[in-house]
């Protein structure tokens, strides 16, 4: 799966808007981002057409299964580097922002000795 991190982005953001709010629409998106409802428009319909997601008659978005996993992919990336970053000594506030940056550009090997550190650090509490 290779889609551009706007894309990423988008996906990622209707995951963490549905898990807040139950629903979701282009407005929620709009609000969540900050970005005009143009250009949600526009990548909604671009998401639309690939295949990541449906929009049903009032306008709510459900992601589909290819969606879904590259929006869990980068939630769960996202998580696990505010994280990290947080125990570096990382402010929670800069380690998120910082992990958004991140998150899409990190290969998988970097990303699993990120996670397996992570895990140990847990486990020696």
């Amino acid at each position: 799966m290779n889609i551009h991190e706007s894309a990423e982005d988008y996906l990622e953001t209707i995951l963490i808007l549905k898990n807040r709010l139950g629903q979701v629409r282009s407005i929620d998106i709009v609000r969540e981002m900050n970005f005009s409802k143009p250009s949600i428009s526009i990548a909604m319909k671009r998401l639309r057409e690939n295949g990541y997601i449906e929009m049903d008659a009032e306008g709510y978005i459900t992601l589909l299964p290819p969606g879904l996993e590259i929006a869990q992919n980068i939630y769960a990336r996202h998580r696990l580097l505010t994280e990290f970053l947080v125990q570096l000594g990382v402010s929670p506030e800069t380690a998120a922002v910082d992990a958004c940056k991140i998150e899409h550009d990190i290969s998988q090997e970097t990303y699993q000795k990120i996670l397996e550190e992570s895990q140990r650090r847990r486990e020696e509490g």
